[in-house]
């Protein structure tokens, strides 16, 4: 009887798999696998191309298929997927299918529940690299905005600033007054020594020229003689 359900199952899998799955032998065959998964931003991702070989025991389905996982020849190596370390836990998660499963043909299930459980495990791996990115990108940002924004002000910084702030405006004022003082002096010696023009404009210098004349002219007199 086993023998029966394993050709019928086989022949059923043809008309599902008619491009996926090749035979190796009367008991063994491959079936392509292509897990289909999505970028963070929506996009599809390259599927990657998986084989999954089965193996018919002589009492399937009463007892488990042997299965096995691998890259096609000269596969190149996936990004989000690294058989040599998922393989057993990608194999040991359908032991639960196939314990349930005995006594009836369950290759489909497999095939399909090991499709899911491969997006799955590439969707999370791919969510986390977007997460790191994203954290990163906000670190960035936050170091940026740091820039502008300056400091977190709290009560001792603004104190401290405060007290830095009325010492230089203390200091701003002493030489402000300082330099007002020094004006003060610059100009009142400018005052002192006024040039010949400021002299004559304000009639310092025509005053003691009119004098001057005004002698001469009592001294020329006195020598006259009138006849």
């Amino acid at each position: 009887m086993g023998r029966e359900e394993q050709i019928e199952e086989r022949e059923v899998l043809d008309s599902i798999f008619p491009d996926e799955i090749t035979d190796i032998d009367e008991k063994s065959y491959r079936i392509t696998i292509k897990p289909q998964t999505q970028n963070p931003d929506g996009s599809d991702t390259e599927p990657p191309t998986l084989l999954l070989t089965i193996t018919y025991p002589p009492s399937y389905p009463d007892e488990a298929p042997l299965l096995d996982l691998s890259l096609p020849p000269n596969a190149p190596k996936l990004p989000h997927l690294d058989l040599t370390t998922d393989r057993p836990t990608l194999l040991s998660s359908l032991d639960q299918i196939i314990s349930e499963s005995l006594g009836i043909v369950m290759i489909f299930t497999l095939v399909t529940t090991l499709t899911e459980t491969i997006e799955n495990l590439i969707t999370s791996r791919i969510s986390d690299i977007q997460k790191e990115k994203d954290r990163e990108a906000e670190e960035a940002e936050a170091k940026e905005n740091a820039k502008f924004h300056g400091e977190r002000v709290t009560r001792d910084s603004f104190l401290k600033w405060r007290e830095g702030f009325r010492a230089e405006m203390e200091k701003r004022v002493e030489e402000e007054e300082r330099v007002k003082e020094g004006e003060g002096k610059r100009g009142a010696k400018k005052e002192e020594r006024l040039t010949g023009r400021e002299l004559w404009e304000k009639g310092m210098v025509g005053k003691e020229a009119d004098m001057e004349e005004e002698e001469g002219l009592e001294e020329g007199m006195e020598g006259l003689k009138v006849e």
